[in-house]
């Protein structure tokens, strides 16, 4: 059946899909989604607010579904990762706009993106693609600290870092499957970076790159770490590292043919440089896109990204977004064992606490709670603004004093 409106093809619109269909709608189109992997399919809830609901994870079968459900498609999204390949390839076979095609595996594969990198002239760090077998003896090989991450994964799940050779036995519990429950067949395995790590993001329109804001990952101390979220925080233009930053992720945008749509790239830094982590080329996750939703008269982020694969010019493309605040965030992380919750401590002190913006608190009393390893396991964040970065940081360390879990150990961890 021919469907009355244009249609916007949203992939695998999970986590952030409901606010991509409300623009969508919003915007007057028909509202499609396409769920590539098991995934996004079985999400609860995954298809509502669709008018059209997909399933399927090759272009042959996406154009044959669409053209069956009589859709007009004027724009394809990707939402999360496993959408970003996918995305671009069907744009093109639609004949629409999107991202460089010859390009798009780079965009989704880390082993890919880092021979793209080297390619396009862009520093990356030394590494090695293996199989499971292989990783060993590819540590071996690139020296310590290295760190071992699935090529297709997402939300640092399965990434474990090896500073040195007495941890090496943590290679004996690398998980099996993705954060997609997609079954790992293959590792990137490079040399650690030290140094700070950085998120950048941008949007594009038509090759031209706009910066939105630059946010710094911040540790508790100065180890070697594989999951970066502990606290975040928006970097003031007056850093330091500000300048080299934003020009080197526009050489990556540029080299990866990312000229269209939000995107979000990681970097870190130090004496030697600026190396890519990874480029995303989608929104950012996090408290970003929400908090620019929530405090900036310029930006429409859901709608801004839609705009763009339409292949229209979004107003933050001519003029830097209007922030009324500066951005934070924190989470309050399980780094000791795991066990079962018996109280989160705190969190109703912080009713009425200045520069609060939001708490999302992902567990209740009762539930097991895993070691904090990747996104899918923060037991507690919090959003913050401030009028400037110092008030920010203060405003993060009163809630850390404030908030606490109190967990009892399952007995084979205390055992």
């Amino acid at each position: 059946m021919t469907q009355e409106k244009p249609a916007v093809l949203l992939v695998d619109p999970i986590r952030t899909g409901a606010r991509y269909k409300a623009a969508a709608r919003d915007l007057g189109f028909t509202v499609a989604s396409v769920y590539t992997v098991e995934y996004s399919a079985g999400s609860p809830g995954h298809a509502e607010g669709d008018d059209v609901s997909l399933y399927a994870s090759d272009v042959d079968e996406v154009q044959r579904q669409v053209v069956a459900h009589g859709l007009d498609v004027r724009a394809v999204l990707p939402t999360v990762d496993t959408g970003v390949e996918l995305a671009d390839l069907v744009a093109h076979r639609l004949g629409l706009p999107g991202n460089d095609r010859a390009l798009a595996r780079a965009r989704r594969n880390k082993a890919a993106m880092r021979t793209r990198a080297l390619d396009a002239g862009l520093r990356v760090p030394e590494f090695r693609l293996v199989a499971p077998e292989g990783i060993r003896a590819a540590i071996e090989e690139i020296g310590f600290p290295a760190i071992v991450k699935p090529t297709m994964g997402s939300c640092s799940q399965g990434v474990v870092v090896i500073s040195d050779e007495g941890s090496l036995g943590e290679l004996d519990g690398l998980v099996t499957h993705d954060a997609f429950a997609v079954p790992i067949t293959e590792w990137l395995v490079e040399r650690y970076v030290r140094g700070r790590e950085f998120a950048v993001n941008h949007y594009s329109a038509d090759g031209e790159h706009r910066l939105v804001d630059i946010w710094e990952y911040r540790q508790p101390g100065d180890g070697d770490y594989d999951f970066p979220v502990w606290e975040t925080v928006q970097l003031d233009e007056t850093d330091p590292d500000f300048a080299r930053l934003s020009e080197y992720v526009g050489e990556v945008l540029d080299g990866f043919g990312i000229g269209r749509g939000p995107s979000h790239t990681e970097v870190k830094a130090n004496a030697d440089g600026v190396f890519l982590i990874e480029v995303g080329a989608r929104q950012p996750g996090g408290p970003a896109m929400e908090m620019w939703d929530r405090h900036s008269d310029l930006m429409r982020p859901y709608h801004d990204s839609i705009e763009c694969y339409l292949g229209r010019r979004p107003s933050i493309m001519d003029k830097s977004p209007d922030f009324k605040a500066v951005f934070g965030s924190l989470v309050i992380r399980n780094d000791d064992v795991p066990g079962t919750l018996k109280a989160v401590h705190g969190v109703d002190e912080l009713d009425g606490l200045p520069g609060i913006d939001r708490v999302m608190v992902e567990c209740a009393p009762g539930d097991h709670v895993p070691v904090t390893r990747d996104s899918l396991a923060i037991p507690v964040s919090v959003f913050v603004t401030g009028p400037d970065q110092a008030t920010v940081l203060a405003t993060l360390a009163t809630v850390r004093s404030l908030v606490s879990l109190e967990i009892e150990p399952d007995p084979s961890a205390t055992g």
